[in-house]
């Protein structure tokens, strides 16, 4: 027996971009570089040699591209700003140029009748900066700060809800620990510093963005609920650990105003010791909170995993997508409660959601089938009405992404859009999952069949 669900009135549905993932041109204009296009640029750090020197070039056709999110249905665009576009040093002179950009794009969206989503911070720090010790340097909460009252005296007349940080955890994991994200660094020791500095420049952004006279504000996160891959009691410390470093290292505090007891532990030697005073910029009060959802983590304890010293175990029989991560909608429904009992009925949005699949109808279609992708939209929708129901405060949901994008080190390979992106042609064309995300916008706001 078939039941419909129906979201509540006034649920905001969105879709995600980010700048460098999709806007080419990244000096045009007279923009500074970023870390990203000097890190593309490095022999080896990405798949099949691929940059995002034209990406997307959203840059240049944004305004055809804001029809395709009207004919959409959406109700708001979450997009990136590019501090090197803005700010070509990092600091300073502001580049009229670049900024216009963003002027121009919000004008069209709200002409759209679309609300602009504002991320001050996707990853693309200014390489100028870098130089000068980027998120390694306590004074980048000052020049963050500096940077997002440029940006929201100059477009907060206009722009409802802002976002301070994209995922600090990958910047700082993937960038400071891994090397697989730019900068490219590999230091155990480097890692919370940067994770700190982070948090402290987020703080500081709230306080410019309420200074501005900013609207709504707060912090995304990405979440993965960590599930024990048996009750010994290694796997459990294993799990705890996992969980501190990647969910609870950026919420506790934000919202609690202190790290994560493991913390130390998982870090050793290399913990530093905070001053007390920081935790009071970095506690600013949040207007809601972003999630972003793609998997959950079945752990186990795995000592050459350092720093966590856990491990991941495959689910084999179950579906993943071409990332390997595991389809998994029962997670958001978790992680969502999760909050809500950790931390109280923060509200929240579901900032990112999708999958990479590959779709394999050839470029001449006028609709790319993706069916597992429809059905991994359905399912987290479903999820996500599921916490809803347990009280959790819910308010809009944005898929990832809008266009097949430059997806990091992956590069184009990896394909998580709604419309498939020639990268030769540039030709958008809608896939199913397009279709079914209109038709659930355009049933009185949100309906689904279950």
């Amino acid at each position: 027996m078939s039941e419909t669900i129906r979201f509540p009135k006034g649920f905001l549905w969105g879709a995600a971009t980010s700048a460098y993932q999709i806007e080419g041109s990244p000096l045009a204009d007279g923009a500074g570089p970023s870390i990203w296009h000097r890190f593309v640029h490095e022999p080896g750090r990405i798949a099949n040699g691929d940059t995002g020197d034209v990406a997307c070039d959203h840059y240049r056709r944004y305004a055809d591209d804001v029809v395709l999110m009207r004919e959409l249905g959406i109700g708001a665009y979450r997009f990136s700003v590019s501090w090197s576009r803005v700010l070509p040093s990092g600091r300073g002179s502001v580049n009229p140029g670049g900024l216009a950009f963003y002027d121009r794009l919000v004008d069209r969206l709200l002409d759209q009748g679309i609300a602009p989503s504002v991320t001050l911070y996707h990853w693309d720090l200014p390489a100028v900066l870098d130089d000068a010790g980027g998120w390694l340097n306590r004074d980048i909460a000052r020049w963050f700060a500096d940077y997002a009252s440029v940006v929201v005296k100059a477009l907060g007349d206009r722009v409802p809800m802002w976002v301070t940080l994209n995922e600090p955890g990958v910047v700082s994991d993937a960038g400071y620990l891994h090397g697989v994200h730019a900068p490219g660094h590999r230091s155990i020791a480097e890692t919370p510093q940067a994770s700190h500095n982070l948090l402290r420049a987020h703080g500081a952004a709230m306080q410019a963005i309420r200074a501005e006279g900013g609207l709504q504000a707060g912090l995304v996160v990405n979440l993965e609920p960590k599930y024990p891959a048996s009750d010994h009691p290694a796997d459990l410390a294993a799990t705890r650990r996992a969980d501190a470093y990647m969910n609870r290292q950026f919420l506790d505090p934000v919202l609690l105003g202190r790290y994560p007891e493991e913390l130390p532990q998982i870090f050793g030697q290399a913990w530093p010791t905070f001053p007390q005073d920081d935790f009071t910029l970095i506690r600013q009060p949040l207007d809601f909170l972003g999630v972003n959802y793609y998997t959950r983590n079945v752990t186990c304890d795995d000592p050459a995993a350092l720093p966590v010293r856990a491990g991941r175990v495959r689910q084999e029989g179950k579906l993943h997508t071409t990332l390997d991560w595991e389809v998994y909608p029962a997670g958001l429904t978790a992680v969502l409660t999760w909050i809500r009992d950790r931390y109280g009925n923060v509200p929240l949005y579901v900032t990112e959601n999708g999958a990479a699949f590959d779709d394999t109808d050839p470029d001449d279609v006028d609709l790319v089938n993706d069916p597992l992708r429809v059905a991994y939209l359905r399912d987290h929708l479903l999820a996500a009405h599921d916490a809803i129901c347990l009280g959790v405060d819910l308010r809009g949901y944005f898929v990832w992404s809008l266009f097949d994008n430059f997806e990091w080190s992956a590069g184009f390979a990896k394909t998580f859009g709604l419309y498939r992106v020639n990268v030769a042609t540039q030709r958008r064309t809608p896939k199913a999952s397009a279709r079914f995300y209109a038709e659930v916008i355009g049933s009185l706001g949100g309906v689904l069949g279950r």
